[in-house]
């Protein structure tokens, strides 16, 4: 199946095709995500590392521990994460040590929590 580059668009559209890529409002923001990227970072790291700086050059914009969204591809499967509004009042630590007991040391993979 061949790529069809003829797009009904007004504006010019190009395909972009990498391996990585990290796109943000700021460049230096898209920079750092590729620094991270290319000292072997994965897509994860490279969001960080391009939130914490995006919140230094647009204060106003966006700021680390607010909400997340994200579409990732471990290799086998596509995962998607809506990490929007505030967590629960009711999710303490205690909550957690009383669900999953007080010995679990990495919090749960899969569920609402």
């Amino acid at each position: 199946m061949n790529f069809d580059y003829q797009f009904p668009y007004i504006s010019t559209r190009l395909p972009l095709f990498a391996r990585n890529v990290v796109s943000t409002s700021h460049p230096l923001a898209a920079q750092a995500g590729l620094r991270v990227m290319l000292k072997g970072g994965n897509a994860v790291d490279a969001a960080i590392a391009a939130a914490a700086v995006i919140t230094l050059t647009e204060p106003v914009s966006c700021g680390l521990g607010s909400d997340a969204f994200a579409i990732l591809w471990d290799g086998k499967e596509l995962h998607g994460l809506n990490a929007s509004g505030p967590a629960p009042a009711t999710w303490t630590p205690d909550y957690f040590h009383r669900k999953y007991g007080a010995e679990t040391k990495t919090p749960p993979k899969r569920g609402f929590d």
